[in-house]
Order: structure tokens, then sequence, then C-alpha cells
């Protein structure tokens, strides 16, 4: 799958934190998938997230070439533990920006936890065994 998107100018930017479950399954779900770019539906809020190696972007479903947020610049360095949030720059690409956020968040954590519930490991391919 392919997708060319509109990256407009940018409005607004604001350092925001991810919770570490939703970055952890995001880098591991991208890791595994082995391609350039996953690509997650949220179908909650009709929003598609593209997670490549440096940024998450979230494309309108009614605008499918446009960028409305990004998400760069993270550094899971600066925290303590796997289990602490993870800071991030949030760039916005509409007015609105840092109002559709507070639906964002929550609905692409619940977006990649199903996307992981649907993809998962047969069980046989999760087990290791190792001999003496």
């Amino acid at each position: 799958m392919e997708i060319t998107c509109i990256r407009p100018d940018e409005i607004g930017r604001e350092t925001r934190y991810l919770p570490a479950e939703t970055y952890n399954l995001a880098k591991t779900l991208y890791l595994q998938s082995g391609q350039d770019a996953l690509f997650i539906a949220i179908r909650s809020i009709q929003y598609l997230a593209i997670i490549d190696a440096g940024e998450i972007v979230f494309v309108d479903g009614t605008q499918k070439n446009r960028m409305d947020v990004a998400w760069q610049r993270f550094h899971p360095n600066r925290r303590q533990s796997l289990h602490d949030p993870v800071p991030y720059d949030a760039v916005y690409y509409v007015e609105d920006g840092n109002l559709l956020m507070r639906r964002i968040q929550p609905a692409f954590g619940e977006a990649l936890r199903l996307h992981a519930a649907r993809h998962r490991q047969p069980a046989s391919d999760r087990i290791a065994v190792f001999r003496r």
C-alpha cells in the first residue's frame, strides 16, 4: 500500500506525553511489520495513522491526502523506566489540532490494541525451545 500525503504549513506545536503502553506497542508493531510504514485505521474517529521510523502522522478519512497532526521527536531515552510516558512534539496542521488531540491519542491506543489482537502470532511462533 502506498499513500502520498500533503504536509500543510505548521500551525502549532507543543510537547506532549504518550503513555508507555501506546508508545511501546506502536514501536513493536512497526518493527514487527518489517515495512517502511505501518498503517493503522482508527475507525472510531475516521482517521488513518501512519507510523514510520521517525514519526506518526494522522490523516483524516475525509481528506485522504492531507496530514492533520504529526507526532515527532520522540524521546524514550528521557524516561526512567519502560512504564513512564514518552515525551514528543505534537505538530498541528489544522486550526483545531490541539482539540483533535483529545480524540486522537486515546483512539490511537485502542486502534493499536485491536491491530495487535488481529495480527497476533500463532503460539508456535512465539515459543522458543533451548536445549543444552
